[in-house]
């Protein structure tokens, strides 16, 4: 289920643009709000984004020794806890494709003290510049609804990963909870850019954020296309009533 088509064109938002456009669109809206992203994004989920990341290491299963790429790391929550975990023999790549998030990230983890064994990297997790066969673990948190080929992407997080090794992808999904999602959809288009302007100055960069969140695949779908991307043993745990998914597989 890539979001492309015939026409060569994709989603940005509720928008239909060229496929070769949303690559740049997507950057600009990052490069706008990697200034602000963490504290917007304690604000947006009033703190509870850091429950659903600490749920996201428990399932991980990281252990010492450990190599892992999280990809669309931004500003590093996911990598600074996996860099104590893995300790000074494991290895743990923070790869964005956004070079203000991923600066934002690299100074934030350097700053906290985080160990020595972080790499950087700017990568597109539809072509990622790894071998096959090199990670443990993947995760990738609130980052695959802005990929232009999301088959793609978990097929290249497919490649890269070790035999028995786990993808795990951490995303906003679909309540069927019909009062929740009345509300969630009154904050998101309402309250949201409201936020986005008075605390970053950029109301449309929000507004496109909250869209995305809509033209993501629901849990089932998205299990299918990891399926589909060669990952066996695909389950989700749903999170604060679905709003948000933790989708686990393994690479046989």
């Amino acid at each position: 289920m890539s979001e492309s088509n015939k026409d060569n064109t994709t989603h940005f938002g509720f928008s239909e643009v060229p496929v070769d456009e949303k690559v740049k669109r997507v950057a600009d809206v990052f490069h706008s709000v990697a200034g602000k992203y963490d504290l917007m994004n304690d604000l947006m989920s009033g703190g509870v984004h850091r429950l659903w990341k600490r749920i996201t290491i428990e399932r991980s299963g990281a252990r010492p020794g450990h190599t892992i790429l999280d990809i669309a790391g931004g500003t590093g929550d996911l990598t600074k806890k996996f860099s104590r975990i893995v300790g000074r023999d494991g290895k743990v790549i923070l790869a964005d494709i956004n070079d203000s998030m991923l600066k934002v990230g690299r100074d934030k983890l350097i700053d906290s003290g985080t160990a020595g064994n972080v790499e950087y990297i700017q990568a597109n997790a539809e072509c990622l510049p790894f071998a096959d066969n090199t990670f443990d673990i993947i995760t990738i948190a609130f980052g695959l609804r802005n990929v232009t080929d999301k088959d793609a992407a978990l097929k290249s997080m497919h490649r890269v990963l070790k035999p028995g090794g786990k993808l795990m992808v951490l995303e906003f999904s679909k309540t069927n909870n019909p009062v929740l999602s009345k509300l969630y959809d009154v904050y998101s288009f309402n309250i949201l850019p409201q936020m986005g302007k008075l605390i970053a100055n950029d109301a449309e960069s929000y507004r496109y954020l909250a869209e995305s969140i809509r033209m993501h695949p629901d849990q089932e779908t998205l299990k299918d296309m990891m399926k589909t991307a060669g990952l066996v043993n695909c389950h989700y745990e749903n999170m604060t009533g679905g709003v948000v998914a933790l989708h686990t597989g393994i690479k046989p």
